[in-house]
């Protein structure tokens, strides 16, 4: 058994047959898409993968301040930039 990340899944088959309507049918939810009753991919409405990558770069500016948190700092006058 595999397990979905997702509370809706379609076949890929489907999936061909109505792309709107399953995205229509999600209600904005992701869906699992299925190929032989196993996830193959998960359709994602754009909202959530815009909110997705916007919490990757989050995470990646946070492991890059923790790296550099313990550098040598250079003090700066605001006249000199």
């Amino acid at each position: 058994m595999e397990l979905l990340y997702t509370n809706a899944s379609v076949s890929i088959s489907e999936l061909k047959k109505n792309p709107t309507a399953v995205i229509e049918d999600a209600d904005g939810f992701p869906v699992a898409v299925l190929n032989h009753n196993k996830p193959a991919a998960y359709l994602v409405p754009a909202a959530a993968f815009e909110a997705m990558m916007e919490k990757i770069d989050d995470i990646e500016l946070a492991k890059l301040v923790k790296e550099r948190e313990k550098e040598r700092t250079i003090r700066v006058a605001p006249d000199e930039l």
